[in-house]
């Protein structure tokens, strides 16, 4: 690999000891700059040997170890000019111009298979609780002091920037993003014969950023917790906090009976859902997969043995994470071959089934309340279909969703869908990943790289797989909310 460690001189600033891959795009390097130096790629000009670096090619320009690459450009913005383009109408524009008129939410370029991180930063950007923390974080995408990168710190940096150019709401390429990737996780740079990146599996990058997330993003306290109180949840990250839930697991061995079952807890960032020829729901799937049989070493027995383990959830988070187990490896191939078969998943899931009954006790009152209020949902509609007037929307309050001792958790068992990712294609290194995102109630959107496209809630759950077309790989179940009307929290305590 035809790697080098340079320095960069910018200006009265000199960064030693960079590295530059040349088998990879210069726009990639053109990142390493930006996180370095926070000037933006498209403001940099790269020179080397009286050559400037195009953004495509490296051309003739030839790195040695320890030759000095001169970069200028400035962090400041351009200063705004008149706009010299004609008028674009409705009828004339394409998909991303439509998308940009119709104020929809920003899109991602694909860089050259990047599709799957694309779809995967658009589904967790629909979690508010963490663009809230990436808000907050303060990290930069070097340590202080140094031109050193730290996976963790640089990846959760990049996001938050990326999120937060994307809000201004146009189109962009996660450049800097998937450059740290790529430093992080080599897999993910793996070129293909072609020369160009290679696909990669979109849960894999699902749970890779997770795990960098979970390292650099603090829990967040609850308003009125005790720090003695040692029955309040104490995560140790936001992650942990929002994502994670906890097993209690039994393990009993099949070959002896006298061999006392032993207990133990297991937490978890997502569940998987096995698909086989009988598993027609995603509750099957996730049910058969609570009840398993291992191998291990047997203490009664001296020797491996089968056991039974059977899994009850005894936390929820307030965020569900599904994975659908599409991808078995085909020795002979070698590849990844996916499982086509369509398993319906539902558009509000009830998770209660597959808890404790300690769990199910304490979601019980919850749950109640939803019963209560279970038409509040729709809180304006018409008398008839005479034409009567509407009904005036009444104001509501939302409870909370998670335990008072349990910030971040689900206090009831129900989930509504706000995130499909899915995969179209044969393996899951080839073919194309989306994003199918829940804007509000029941609008949802198709994020389909830089194309951002309003589609209905019966296209999305047609994703269930049974064809060609894309199938559902990663769900992300968020919690559903109970609003009450103000008047009946009014009438409630009058009484």
């Amino acid at each position: 690999m035809p790697q080098y460690t340079v320095k960069i001189k910018w200006g009265k600033e000199l960064y030693p000891d960079v590295e530059i891959n040349t088998d990879e795009e210069p726009m990639l390097f053109k990142a390493q700059l930006f996180a370095l130096t926070g000037v933006q790629p498209e403001r940099q000009k790269v020179m080397l040997n009286g050559m400037i670096l195009k953004d495509d090619s490296w051309g003739n320009i030839k790195v040695k170890d320890g030759i000095t690459i001169l970069m200028m450009g400035s962090k400041e913005e351009d200063v705004p000019v008149e706009p010299t383009e004609k008028p674009l109408f409705l009828e004339d524009m394409n998909e991303s111009e439509l998308a940009t008129a119709l104020n929809l939410p920003a899109g991602l370029t694909n860089l050259g298979n990047t599709c799957y991180l694309n779809a995967t930063v658009q589904c967790l950007k629909t979690v508010p609780e963490l663009r809230d923390a990436l808000k907050k974080f303060s990290g930069g995408l070097t340590t202080a002091g140094s031109s050193s990168l730290v996976p963790a710190k640089s990846i959760t940096a990049a996001l938050r920037d990326l999120y937060d150019s994307m809000d201004k709401g146009s189109s962009l390429p996660p450049i800097v993003l998937v450059q740290m990737m790529h430093l992080a996780f080599p897999r993910f740079a793996e070129k293909s014969e072609h020369g160009g990146f290679q696909q990669q599996d979109a849960n894999e990058c699902w749970t890779e950023l997770i795990r960098m997330l979970q390292q650099e993003l603090p829990a967040k306290k609850p308003a009125n917790a005790l720090e003695e109180d040692g029955q309040i949840y104490k995560p140790r990250s936001l992650i942990e906090q929002y994502f994670g839930g906890t097993f209690d697991t039994v393990l009993k061995c099949v070959e002896c009976e006298d061999e006392p079952p032993i207990k133990g807890k297991e937490d978890f960032l997502q569940l998987s859902c096995f698909i086989s020829t009988e598993v027609k729901y995603m509750f099957c799937g996730l049910r058969n997969k609570m009840e398993e049989q291992i191998t291990k070493m047997s203490s009664t027995l001296g020797r491996d043995a089968i056991y039974t383990k059977t899994s009850e959830i005894s936390r929820l988070p307030a965020y569900l994470t599904i994975q659908f187990v599409r991808f078995y490896y085909k020795e002979k191939e070698g590849i990844n071959a996916k499982i086509l078969k369509d398993v319906k998943f539902p558009y509000e899931f009830d998770a209660f089934g597959l808890c404790s009954s300690e769990l199910q006790n304490e979601l019980t009152p919850m749950r109640k309340k939803f019963k209560e209020h279970k038409d509040n949902d729709v809180l304006s509609q018409p008398d008839s279909v005479k034409g009567d007037p509407v009904k005036k929307e009444s104001k509501v309050k939302q409870e909370p969703f998670w335990f008072p001792n349990d910030l971040g958790s689900n206090n009831s068992g129900y989930y509504t869908l706000q995130a499909v990712l899915t995969h179209r294609g044969r393996s899951s290194n080839s073919g194309h990943y989306v994003a199918w995102v829940r804007q509000k109630d029941y609008t949802w959107l198709k994020c389909d790289d830089e194309t951002v496209t309003p589609v209905t809630i019966e296209e999305v759950m047609k994703l269930s797989g049974g064809g060609d077309w894309h199938c559902a790989y990663v769900l992300l179940y968020g919690p559903k909310i109970l609003e009450v009307p103000i008047d009946d929290i009014e009438n409630s305590n009058a009484e």
